[in-house]
């Protein structure tokens, strides 16, 4: 069955009195992205938690996020005290000189560059905040895919209901096309014999069947019909069939609005007009809605 690309996971776990907590938002795209937001102390983290992504997620634009939670100050930042002594020296020294009194302000100058550091674990810390982010990585991917599953039900749904009305209109113009060639004839006669009827002349039986068997070829649509029929029947297998669907349903969506166009433009008969109109809105709506499916 069809997985949607739309979807939401979330998770949260405890280490050493610090509380995680993994978000993950996916949308539709053509491709697998993926952005990942990781605080700086957990920077280490981004490839292992891109490569799970991956073997879970085929397809999306993934927004990954990890939050820390009841984590003091002295556990996400360190100060460079010799650094942040230096830059005071200079200030004051400045400042002497120029006989200014405006006081150093702290707060910016701990928003220079290397004074405040984040801390990194060691190589054991490390090792454990790795397994347990992972973990809880796993059980948001875990209900996101439960989601996008959800949703994929019910574009799997909304897709069954298009193709059953396509297919209905198919039926209504293989029937009526039977019936067209036999209505060209009769009309072609009738006109002919009157615009002949005045002149006492016959229309040649063999120069009406010429003309209708010229327009039979001309405006023979069983082709379209059937392959227009094979790729709803491929449609079908592939939204019910497991793993990624979302671009050859899309290539197949294309291929039949190719065939929808050359059944309007090879048939002159109003009726088939009017349902290759049907068929190609509920196209039209199938390839809107697989733009969503994974």
């Amino acid at each position: 069955m069809i997985n949607s690309m739309t979807g939401y996971g979330g998770a949260e776990g405890q280490l050493n009195g610090v509380i995680y907590v993994v978000e993950i938002r996916t949308v539709n795209n053509r491709y697998f992205k993926a952005r990942i937001k990781l605080p700086d102390s957990a920077a280490f983290l981004e490839e292992d938690i891109e490569k799970l992504l991956r073997r879970s997620l085929s397809r999306g634009m993934v927004n990954y996020v990890l939050r820390l939670k009841n984590i003091s100050a002295n556990a996400l930042f360190d100060i460079d005290e010799t650094a942040l002594l230096a830059v005071m020296e200079k200030l004051d020294r400045i400042r002497s000189s120029v006989d200014i009194e405006s006081p150093i302000d702290m707060a910016y100058l701990l928003t220079l560059p290397g004074i405040l550091t984040p801390v990194l674990p060691d190589k054991e810390v490390a090792e454990q905040v790795r397994r347990k982010v992972l973990s809880i990585t796993q059980q948001a991917v875990e209900q996101l895919e439960q989601m996008r599953a959800a949703e994929g039900a019910a574009l799997a749904a909304d897709l069954d209901g298009y193709c059953k009305a396509m297919k209905r209109d198919l039926e209504r113009i293989r029937a009526h096309s039977a019936t067209v060639l036999r209505e060209y004839a009769k009309k072609l006669k009738k006109r002919v014999d009157e615009l002949l009827a005045g002149a006492n002349l016959q229309l040649d039986e063999q120069t009406l069947a010429r003309e209708v068997a010229i327009y039979a070829d001309r405006s023979d649509i069983s082709e379209e019909i059937t392959r227009l029929d094979s790729h709803l029947q491929q449609f079908d297998r592939s939204c019910q069939a497991d793993g990624q669907a979302g671009r050859r349903l899309d290539f197949l969506s294309q291929e039949m609005l190719r065939e929808a166009n050359t059944i309007g433009s090879k048939a002159s008969d109003t009726e088939i007009v009017h349902w290759v109109v049907d068929i190609k809105c509920w196209i039209d709506r199938i390839k809107e809605q697989v733009q969503n499916v994974e």
